[in-house]
């Protein structure tokens, strides 16, 4: 394993200039979509809180945070790999399950995003952070137990999630699963449809792949999972996606 827990700090040019949020190595898409929610300095400041992470999710994080917990249980003695930070206090719940020889480990391509994430986790933490691209993981293959996609897929463009996809299977170990947490069509019933395609089409334009297409359209070809699940929550705007390999 490429072991790289050594936070790298942040290097910006002009931080009030989007053409300035760009360290080594991050992602084009990134920077030209995103780079308002996770790159810049600001970015940390206003979407670290929890009340506004449950405002953008209408209410539904920690809902959604546990169904995805509710995968490991109470005591996880796995190796786990969360693939890509998430704002709020989704790894340090993991992190207080981990038991015995469980291990978390955790990989985002954005520097800030990993120094944020320690400063949340304390120094102390076990938790390991690594900065790595998820569409090109360190990790060698068959390495962890569970991998975790938390609301990540949708802000990828189609080829990247391929490759995360591709990536998170390659590292997830025979008998062992990748969790996935993310958007899903609506219903057609659902009161939000129309204002949230307005707002992934604006904001996120790569989300709205996640209401045409089945998540498993992006695995590659030639995988033969042992299983696949998938629950809905929300009124069908939310999915969990489990893949047992």
């Amino acid at each position: 394993m490429n072991d790289s827990s050594e936070v790298i700090p942040p290097i910006y040019g002009d931080p009030s200039s989007p053409a300035g949020l760009s360290a080594p190595g991050i992602p084009a898409y990134l920077q030209k979509v995103y780079w308002w929610a996770y790159l810049h300095p600001n970015a940390v400041r206003v979407f670290e809180r929890e009340w506004l992470v449950n405002l953008i999710l209408w209410g539904n994080f920690a809902r959604l945070r546990d169904a995805a917990l509710a995968e490991f249980g109470q005591h996880i003695e796995q190796q786990v790999l969360q693939v890509a930070c998430v704002y709020g206090d989704f790894t340090q719940r993991i992190a207080a399950r981990l038991h015995g020889e469980g291990r978390l480990d955790v990989v985002d391509v954005a520097p800030i995003q990993l120094a944020n994430l320690r400063r949340k986790l304390g120094a102390d933490s076990p938790v390991r952070l690594h900065r790595q691209d998820a569409s090109a993981l360190h990790f060698p293959d068959a390495s962890v137990d569970a991998t975790l996609l938390f609301f990540l897929l949708h802000e990828q463009p189609e080829a990247v999630r391929r490759a995360t996809l591709a990536e998170a299977l390659r590292v997830t170990r025979r008998g062992g699963k990748v969790v996935i947490v993310d958007y899903h069509r609506p219903k057609r019933w659902h009161p939000l449809r129309l204002p949230m395609r307005l707002v992934l089409r604006t904001l996120e334009p790569f989300a709205l792949d996640l209401w045409r297409h089945d998540i498993t359209g992006f695995l590659p070809a030639d995988i033969d999972p042992a299983a696949i699940s998938k629950t809905t929550a929300f009124g069908g705007l939310y999915q969990k996606v489990v893949i047992r390999v």
